[in-house]
């Protein structure tokens, strides 16, 4: 071994260097150390951050996710209240609730889900005022055939139970306008029965009235009879308007000679009939000749014509008049009036009354 190595030899100079390169080197190591452990330390420090970093983006996903669902889950219920029972309010609630779903898909479904209820909604409220108006005027072939097809549109499961309560209306008041049909048809055929015969009657009254008359101013003839003179010696008699043959007592006689003459009589129904009767009475077996007058024409006056006076009523107060040639004519202007749409909207508030005159 080299002595200039060994530190023992060295000088006091080469020992000061020496221990000043050793503190060098002892320092440089030091610091190395000291430095890498510093690196360490910053790399662990990186890594902690970077660790809580991702904790945290994952615990706000987490979050937002939780979020979304819920959000999802809230328009659902409300979605569903709005389906059974679709008022303004609830559909508005639902529609507020799918604006916080950032689900692309999802929320597409739920606005379509939306707009289905609001067609549903419209499809009922058209099916509920076609039925209306059918009730109001269930005469009307026209409104009957639109609240059918109104109704035919509700296809929707939540739009059965209504669907079934329009269509048990509709029949009802499709069968009441049908019995009212029947009513008034079986009504207007009896009245035109009864119109006919009561026709027929008045025909045979009249003729009758017409005959009786004619045989009571033929019966009843007015006689005016003159003063009569008795002579006991000549045995003659003289009758107004009449003479008496001279008899003798040699058994022939002749007898009066009576002639009546008739008046002029005048009934009910006739104008100018003269009557007259001569009467001629010959002796011993003698024969008798009447002869009757002749009666004048006949002049009846025009039946009676019954009209009749249909009225209908607002409280009390006759508003609506018609005068109608029969029973069955009043009765159907009657029925128009009280089922016109003005009528109907005044039985609300007022009192409706309706009748029938003979005028």
């Amino acid at each position: 071994m080299n002595k200039n190595f060994n530190p023992l030899n060295w000088t006091k100079k080469q020992q000061i260097i020496g221990g000043a390169v050793a503190i060098v080197l002892i320092g440089g190591v030091t610091t190395g150390i000291v430095n890498h452990a510093n690196h360490q330390a910053k790399e662990r420090k990186i890594e902690a951050l970077k660790n809580k970093k991702i904790k945290l983006c994952n615990a706000r996903a987490e979050k937002a996710r939780k979020l979304e669902k819920a959000n999802e889950s809230d328009s659902k219920k409300l979605l569903d209240i709005a389906e059974k029972n679709p008022t303004e309010k609830n559909i508005k609630l639902a529609e507020d609730s799918i604006l916080k779903v950032k689900n692309a898909e999802v929320k597409k479904a739920f606005d379509n889900q939306v707009a289905g209820i609001k067609n549903r909604v419209k499809l009922e409220t058209e099916a509920k005022t076609a039925v209306s108006n059918y009730q109001k005027d269930a005469m009307s072939q026209d409104k009957y055939k639109t609240a059918q097809q109104a109704i035919s549109k509700l296809t929707n499961s939540y739009s059965k139970g209504l669907k079934d309560s329009l269509n048990k209306q509709l029949a009802t008041s499709k069968k009441q306008a049908d019995d009212a049909t029947k009513a008034q048809q079986a009504k207007s055929a009896s009245d035109s029965k009864a119109k006919a015969t009561n026709t027929n009657k008045e025909q045979t009254a009249s003729t009758e009235s017409a005959t009786n008359n004619n045989s009571n101013n033929d019966n009843e003839n007015t006689y005016s009879q003159g003063t009569v003179n008795n002579d006991g010696t000549s045995g003659s008699n003289s009758y107004g308007g009449g003479s008496q043959n001279n008899y003798s007592q040699g058994g022939s006689n002749t007898s009066q000679n009576n002639t009546n003459s008739g008046s002029s009589n005048q009934g009910q129904g006739n104008s100018g009939q003269n009557n007259s009767n001569s009467n001629t009475n010959t002796g011993g077996n003698g024969s008798n000749s009447n002869n009757n007058g002749s009666n004048g024409g006949n002049s009846s006056q025009p039946s009676h014509v019954t009209k009749y006076l249909a009225w209908v009523s607002v409280d009390g107060v006759r508003t609506y008049t018609q005068l109608c040639n029969s029973v069955a004519e009043a009765n159907s202007w009657t029925y128009g009036i009280l089922h016109s749409q003005e009528i109907i909207n005044l039985s609300f508030d007022h009192t409706i009354g309706n009748g029938l005159d003979n005028v």
